[in-house]
């Protein structure tokens, strides 16, 4: 069987198109490495916070799924890996998730604590004096970000942290 090479030219065109917007083909070029929602245009992976104090936690993206789990506590941050319609899948510090109604859903920031009376400090540095300690599993509102700290606030306190001890914050997220 012979092709000719104008018949492969469509062929070969489609081809580089479809490489040139694979990301992962792409890491030469940063901007492109970010995948996007297909629903919001947001970047995904990315967190988010429940708006509910109750949310299901579907197998799939409907109201015919079954539930796998329920979410009941406001505030806490959540990973929105993908997105179909309504629908966010989404998973917990534990990685656990399924598919939630985006109306449970909040943009607003929050991190959990991952360390037993975590000191957060008056300035982002280890020497600045101590303003609070918070409990391993609080959930706090998340403030502005440098490359290593996080100005968090919970229960009337608030200080910076170490990025690295906060789930719900990306360790190169940098925020005003």
């Amino acid at each position: 069987m012979t092709i000719s090479v104008s018949r492969l030219r469509p062929l070969v065109a489609a081809l580089c198109v479809l490489l040139m917007s694979t990301p992962s083909l792409m890491a030469a070029n940063p901007a492109a490495d970010q995948i996007r929602g297909s629903v919001t245009n947001l970047p995904l992976p990315r967190y988010v916070s429940m708006k509910a104090s109750k949310g299901n936690v579907r197998r799939g993206p409907s109201l015919t799924h079954r539930i796998d789990w329920v979410f009941t506590r406001r505030d806490m941050p959540l990973e929105i890996t993908a997105e179909y319609g309504h629908w966010r899948r989404v998973r917990d510090r534990d990685g656990v998730g399924g598919w939630v109604h985006y109306a449970l859903l909040s943009g607003t920031r929050t991190v959990l604590i991952e360390e037993d009376m975590l000191t957060v400090r008056a300035q982002p540095n280890e020497t600045a004096p101590v303003s609070a300690a918070f409990e391993l599993g609080v959930v706090a509102r998340l403030g502005s970000c440098s490359q290593n700290w996080c100005r968090i606030s919970a229960g009337g306190y608030r200080g910076w942290a170490p990025k690295v001890k906060l789930w719900g914050v990306t360790p190169d997220e940098l925020r005003d």
